[in-house]
């Protein structure tokens, strides 16, 4: 085994990936040692049981859902959410526009799509005709306070998706890039506030396992949400200047697919956004499903957090999304993804270790759902491990008074969406809480050390994400 690296990435999601991807088209990685170390498994070996033996079992020693080559987003319903070509702001996906600007930053995204592209995305993208249509359901938002953000998304499919990342893995391990699976980054080696690298161990270690130490003077993390709570121990054990950044707490929500007709064959997906009374918290839509299922995924200590999935093959007839509120805490709590995680687990013990599910009406009527409610209900629930009971007990009062008022004033663009019999499962958080201070070349406090995508609060997506990871292989460029 090597020991010395002109450069270790750690983490093989999208921000990861597309480092060492644009390495090898720039040609450096030709003549450099490059190393990619991943906790998870390569990309083929990537596989969810649930679709065999009917339920989660919480794959040990990490979920291949959220852990692996491509990272959990796109094991997740795989779409790349483009910028408005028209537009004078990057409207979502992150702040990486604030370091490189907004032309700058578009210039990146429709670079990295065009490697999507190569490897084999759906040329097709969604939400570039219907154009009077898109603009009726805009006008009709704004009358109620809401934000339509109109972007172009091309679905990659959770399963296609899978087919064109591992083009990409075969791609990178074909040019001289060194990648290690199941592999954990245990710490860093930092002296003087400098990198020089850092420690490993097997994923599934013991405890009489030998710690190993990597040697780099440069070292980029970009680890994704999965990796946002070790992220933020490195920040405290090295003296990593951060900030606490905005948690993201929710639902995933379910109806039928002919309630959301016109939204997901105009633009595939809504991006709906209100700051609404009392509490004016921005609350959103992230990541709906036409024809999707609600899904699992497996986070540290067995977390069990709800998603979604969309297939190009396979459908269903219900559509889901997350609604999500955005919080923000000041002195003297600021730790907000200890926040995030402490709702998670009320959630998980309310559920038995699973997702909890509960009927609309239910809630708005103060009592909880149970099995046979579930049973005699329109909307059925596309995840059927999910236990029927009282989100709200789990989620606190303002998150839910957000979440309700949102539902309550976006069935008024869209007949439909407070319907009783549609279904919130919990918890859904994004763990992208803690913000890295970087500079714009994206080096961090410490000296040789860079944070990138979605776990140092840069990005938030698969195509920013990615789009990240190429500017800092051409940063790199200058300086390997």
């Amino acid at each position: 085994m090597n020991k010395n690296y002109d450069l270790i990435i750690v983490g093989a999601g999208p921000s990861g990936v597309f480092t060492a991807y644009e390495l090898i088209e720039l040609g450096i990685a030709k003549d450099k040692k490059i190393l990619l170390i991943e906790q998870g498994k390569s990309v083929d070996k990537r596989s969810c049981p649930v679709e065999k033996v009917g339920k989660c079992i919480k794959c040990k020693p990490y979920c291949n859902i959220t852990s692996g080559f491509s990272g959990a987003g796109a094991f997740s319903d795989g779409k790349l959410t483009l910028p408005n070509k028209d537009s004078d702001s990057i409207e979502v996906g992150g702040i990486l526009d604030q370091y490189l600007g907004v032309e700058k930053t578009k210039e990146l995204m429709f670079y990295t799509d065009e490697i999507y592209l190569k490897f084999g995305a759906d040329p097709k993208l969604q939400g570039l005709d219907h154009l009077d249509e898109i603009k009726k359901i805009s006008d009709k938002a704004k009358e109620n306070n809401i934000t339509l953000a109109n972007c172009p998304i091309r679905h990659l499919g959770t399963e296609k998706s899978h087919e064109l990342y591992k083009k990409i893995q075969d791609y990178i391990l074909a040019h001289n890039v060194e990648i290690m699976f199941e592999t954990n980054v245990k710490d860093l080696i930092v002296e003087n506030n400098k990198i020089s690298g850092v420690i490993i161990e097997p994923s599934n270690h013991k405890e009489d396992d030998e710690e190993i130490s990597l040697y780099a003077n440069k070292v980029v993390i970009g680890v994704g949400r999965k990796g946002a709570e070790w992220l933020a121990k490195m920040c405290e054990d090295h003296s990593i200047k951060n900030r606490a950044g905005v948690v993201d707490v929710g639902v995933r929500y379910e109806l039928p697919d002919s309630v959301m007709k016109d939204i997901n064959e105009y633009l595939y997906e809504g991006k709906f956004v209100a700051r609404l009374a009392p509490y004016k918290d921005k609350v959103r839509t992230f990541c709906q499903n036409p024809s999707g299922f609600v899904a699992n995924e497996v986070y540290d200590n067995n977390l069990t957090l709800v998603n979604g999935h969309s297939y190009k093959d396979r459908k269903s007839t219900n559509t889901n999304l997350a609604i999500l509120a955005s919080h923000h805490f000041n002195d003297p709590f600021k730790e907000p993804i200890k926040y995030g995680i402490n709702i998670a687990e009320n959630a998980n013990q309310l559920g038995k270790g699973n997702v909890l599910v509960q009927r609309l009406g239910d809630i708005l009527e103060g009592k909880r759902t149970w099995e046979k409610d579930l049973e005699n209900n329109s909307v059925v629930p596309t995840l059927k491990t999910a236990v029927a009971g009282d989100i709200t007990y789990a989620i606190g009062y303002r998150t839910m008074v957000d979440i309700l008022e949102f539902i309550k004033a976006l069935d008024k663009v869209i007949p439909g969406f407070a319907h009783p019999d549609n279904l919130l499962y919990a918890a859904e958080i994004k763990f992208y809480s803690n913000q890295i201070t970087i500079d714009n070349n994206f080096e961090t406090s410490v000296s040789g050390l860079y944070s990138i995508g979605d776990g140092g609060g840069l990005t938030r997506g698969l195509i920013m994400a990615s789009a990240s990871g190429v500017q800092m292989a051409r940063i790199l460029k200058d300086i390997l």
